[in-house]
C-alpha cells in the first residue's frame, strides 16, 4: 500500500475542505467526523460563519507527521512480545 502524501508543490497555506480531506487521507467521513467530535485528529476551521469545514494544508501535513508511524515504532511493534 502507498504511503499517503501530500504533494510537495501544495502551499501550506492553502486550503482543503472536510470532503477533499477524507478522500486525501482514504478515510470515510463518519471516522473524521467521529475524531472531531473527540476531539482528535486535526484542527478544523470554519470562515465567516460558513457552515463548511475547512483545514490547512500545513494542518494536513502536520497530522498525516503525526499519525505516521517512525521506523522506530514499527520495529518495536514487530518484535514478538515474550
Amino acid at each position: 500500500m502507498q504511503p499517503i502524501q501530500i504533494p510537495a508543490e501544495w502551499n501550506d497555506s492553502g486550503l482543503l475542505t472536510f470532503e477533499e480531506f477524507c478522500a486525501l487521507i482514504r478515510t470515510p467521513q463518519r471516522t473524521v467526523r467521529d475524531w472531531r467530535r473527540r476531539g482528535v485528529g486535526p484542527r478544523w476551521a470554519r470562515f465567516n460563519g460558513c457552515g463548511r469545514l475547512y483545514i490547512t494544508v500545513a494542518e494536513a501535513r502536520r497530522f498525516l507527521r503525526s499519525a505516521t508511524p517512525t521506523a522506530t515504532n514499527r520495529r518495536a511493534e514487530e518484535r514478538p512480545h515474550v
